[in-house]
């Protein structure tokens, strides 16, 4: 029976080892996992939508829309891999860049490593010009200089050019001659202004932003053209949309314009997908935990939206280590990363303690169980030999493991086999329980009063364990949950945000010049998103980035999108003081508030999410056989009931210990645990001391 193509829809989410693909269709959705191809990714892609498909029963040609999350720009830029680029700023500023913020993230390191900037001196170029922080012009740009300096770019063989000027948030016309004066000179040049890529205030994440946006261009351009080429070469003529690092979708051709903005896309995927299901489940306070084969993210998830955030870090240099990377000014799901994949590399230091990370075994050669030439023991081969993964059965049996190979490579950290294995899972679990109490402090919030959801190939795996150490009554594994973040593609709206620079103190309000401002970011957003979704429902969001007259950093404020007059000084007052008392605890009379910048976010409106019925009992599930693991709060091996994932039906339970096995992933319940099928086909693991 052939299925109507605007009903099949694919998402196809690229990560450091796994390659994962859900495809949707009208008879329910099938997924596939593969070891990520680092040389050509496209190669993985066609092979999984070929596999989901055909489990499917769908031709290839009947696919309708493609969704698609890629590490490549993250990649490009910690690998320094990107185009030649040059940049040019106003005369005086030619070091920001390099300077940084002049903070040390580890305060007494004396070998401290900064990162170096992205483009080397001798490419970064100055202009006489000045904007004022109020838009005026203090130093007008003499048309020659520009023109001259475009000529010597043109003929200095660069493949990208980004555009950052003092203030241009406020006043863009130096940078747009300067853009113009480009094109005429090298009309194929790529030419990234920060008054468009970024318009915000402060220079160091305004230009850090132009400067990535403008170093990936090239690449990104090239990847998207072969990939809808080969999509289509392969009979998958269907539109493909990008997920941005914001939680949304965009075209192609707002990819390629802004590619910076892709940086993140796959966890932002998750993020979404661990969203719906707590909307599903009534959680309105949820933990997302994903957990893949190179990093586990953490974020946190309320009123079914996941937290965002204006800028964020990437390219680190002392990995995961806050501070030590570049900041970026985007659109972002707020999530923190640690290394705590499954490929996870475990290693003594100096004073023979054990570590496990930063540094990954990633799909090439990936661990050493894999059999693939990895010789250092991960995260991966201590599941393995503790008996959480079962070698015959691993990734659906497409990918065989190799106990003898595990046992080897973790007998090289000098220990015990059972006590190097223990001893890296529960530095894992420990490394990521530590990161989420962080994350929540950081955040105000009290990490007791939500429920965690957990995806990817391993978060399932290590689950049960990470509510132990942090006091959590209960976890959720949604459906799919292997392959969450490629489902979350498919639950993302079409969506885009508009940033901008305008500074106001809010008792000397210019109510007129806010409203002209936020009509044109709404209409500027409004252009992209009909790019992808025409004529679509859609909604509209303002935050405003306030802070108290003095102060260094600012922080979100939700406030209506509508047009503002005076009288609502005391609204937007009120909420900014919510916002604040709710982060720390007090507010500060008297202080007079100020708004830094704006941003605002046009998405099309996604189907609603229908309640799941819930359960907390149930009929026993018959086990499938049983086998052994270790129960790292008991600290001994265990005798468990292994049950399939798709005998754990709405009310059907199994009490811990017991393994429930999947294609793509296996969900650990441990003897403190009961896990109950729920009514959207969710394993909900209720803590047993909590039922009493």
């Amino acid at each position: 029976m052939t299925q109507p193509a605007q009903q099949i829809r694919v998402g196809v989410d690229i990560g450091g080892t796994f390659t994962d693909v859900a495809l949707e269709h009208p008879g329910g959705r099938s997924s596939a996992k593969l070891l990520t191809d680092y040389e050509r990714p496209e190669r993985a892609i066609l092979a999984g939508i070929a596999e989901a498909a055909s489990e499917a029963g769908v031709a290839l040609s009947q696919i309708g829309q493609v969704i698609h999350g890629t590490t490549l720009v993250t990649n490009a830029l910690i690998q320094r891999r990107g185009a030649k680029t040059a940049f040019i700023t106003t005369e005086g500023f030619r070091d920001v860049i390099e300077m940084r913020s002049e903070n040390r993230f580890e305060q007494y390191d004396l070998n401290l490593e900064l990162p170096a900037p992205l483009i080397p001196r001798e490419h970064r170029f100055t202009l006489p010009e000045r904007i004022a922080a109020d838009g005026a012009v203090l130093l007008p740009l003499d048309p020659a200089e520009a023109e001259a300096l475009a000529e010597r770019i043109a003929a200095g063989g660069y493949e990208a050019v980004a555009v950052g000027l003092m203030h241009a948030y406020a006043n863009n016309i130096h940078e747009c001659m300067v853009r113009d004066a480009l094109r005429r000179a090298a009309p194929d040049l790529a030419v990234s202004i920060s008054s468009v890529v970024s318009p915000q205030m402060r220079e160091l994440p305004r230009f850090n932003t132009v400067i990535a946006n403008a170093y990936v261009q090239p690449l990104v351009s090239d990847y998207l053209g072969r990939l809808v080429s080969e999509l289509q070469a392969a009979d998958i003529a269907a539109p493909v949309f990008l997920m941005h690092s914001g939680g949304g979708l965009v075209s192609v051709e707002t990819a390629i314009d802004q590619p910076v903005r892709l940086l993140e896309s796959g966890p932002a995927g998750g993020a979404i997908y661990a969203a719906g299901a707590a909307r599903a489940h009534g959680l309105t306070k949820a933990l997302s935990f994903d957990m893949g084969g190179t990093t586990a993210k953490i974020c946190l998830i309320e009123g079914f939206t996941p937290k965002t955030a204006n800028t964020f870090e990437v390219a680190r240099t002392y990995r995961f280590k806050k501070g030590s990377g570049m900041l970026i000014s985007t659109p972002v799901v707020e999530m923190v990363e640690i290394g705590a994949g499954g490929g996870s590399i475990a290693w003594t230091d100096a004073m023979g303690r054990l570590r496990v990370g930063p540094h990954s075994a990633g799909s090439e050669p990936g661990p050493a169980c894999y059999g693939r030439g990895g010789e250092a023991p991960a995260v991966t081969d201590a599941n393995l030999a503790l008996g959480r993964l079962d070698p015959e059965n691993f990734a659906g049996g497409a990918i065989p493991l190799h106990p003898d190979r595990a046992e080897a490579a973790l007998k090289t950290l000098g220990l015990m086999l059972d006590e190097a294995a223990f001893g890296i899972t529960e530095m894992v679990d420990e490394n990521m329980a530590n990161a989420a109490r962080v994350h929540t402090v950081e955040n105000g919030r009290d990490i007791a009063q939500f429920t965690m959801v957990a995806f990817g190939g391993g978060a399932p795996l290590h689950a049960c364990r990470l509510c132990e150490k942090l006091g959590l009554k209960e976890a959720l594994i949604p459906p799919g949950a292997g392959v969450g973040s490629a489902i979350g593609f498919l639950q993302a709206p079409v969506s885009f945000e508009a940033t901008r620079g305008l500074y106001q103190r809010l008792d000397t309000f210019d109510a007129a010049t806010v409203n002209a401002m936020i009509a044109e970011l709404a209409e500027a957003a409004n252009v992209f998103v009909d790019r992808g979704a025409p004529g679509a429902p859609r909604v509209t969001r303002l935050i405003a980035q306030m802070r108290y007259v003095g102060q260094g950093w600012e922080i979100p404020v939700e406030l209506p999108h509508r047009a503002f007059s005076a009288e609502d000084i005391p609204m937007i007052v009120s909420r900014f003081g919510e916002e604040y008392r709710t982060l720390f605890s007090r507010i500060i009379e008297g202080l007079p508030v100020e708004v830094t910048n704006w941003q605002l976010t046009v998405a099309t409106q996604v189907q609603p999410v229908p309640p799941a019925a819930r359960f907390d009992d149930g009929a026993p599930a018959t086990p499938a056989r049983h086998r052994r693991f270790f129960d790292a709060a008991l600290r001994e091996t265990v005798e468990a009931a292994e049950v399939p994932r798709a005998a754990m039906t709405p009310g059907m339970k199994i009490d811990g210990p017991a393994i429930i096995v999947e294609d793509e992933t296996a969900t650990i319940v441990t003897s403190a645990f009961r896990a109950v099928g729920q009514g959207d086909g969710s394993l909900r693991l209720i803590r047993k001391e909590a039922m009493r």
